[in-house]
């Protein structure tokens, strides 16, 4: 009688053991990813508006003129003075303006002004989605615009 040796290879029941495990690996890694890109999406939004807040102050200062940078929180945008183009912010982020009470428009709408000498009326912009929170902090003396990545622990 022919001895019958083991056979060299993996059973059915091996293979789909690593295929499970390898579809896991991924879908673990696809989360990963697009939690990633909300984060990358409200940083990038908040570092646009600091950068529209410099660019005002550096307007107003150049032209020796008041500048505003215009916030409508009903359509998730802002504009800056003298410009036609609307700078639109994803509506899953949440967008608030704390600002002087004289630069209150209108129903979800305020402004932020800088004036001639670099001063502005200051305020804070605070972007959210889900545990991101970014903050942007306006000096009203130097009109200096500050982005600050705070975690939202509950605490105000």
């Amino acid at each position: 009688m022919p001895k019958l040796g083991k056979s060299k290879g993996f059973t059915l029941i091996e293979l789909i053991v690593v295929l499970v495990i390898v579809i896991l690996g991924f879908a673990a890694i696809g989360i990963s990813m697009s939690s990633g890109h909300d984060t990358a999406e409200i940083k990038a939004a908040a570092r646009d508006i600091v950068s529209a807040l410099r660019f005002a102050r550096g307007e107003a200062l150049m032209n020796h003129e008041q500048t505003t940078v215009d916030f409508d929180l009903e359509n998730n945008s802002y504009t800056v003075s003298h410009r036609d183009k609307v700078y639109g912010i994803p509506q899953a982020i949440s967008l608030t303006v704390v600002t002087a009470q004289s630069e209150l428009t209108g129903q979800g709408q305020g402004s932020i002004r800088f004036f001639a000498d670099g001063s502005s009326t200051g305020g804070r912009v605070t972007l959210e989605r889900e545990t991101a929170k970014w903050q942007i902090d306006i000096n009203w003396l130097t009109g200096a615009a500050e982005l600050k990545d705070t975690l939202d622990d509950g605490q105000g």
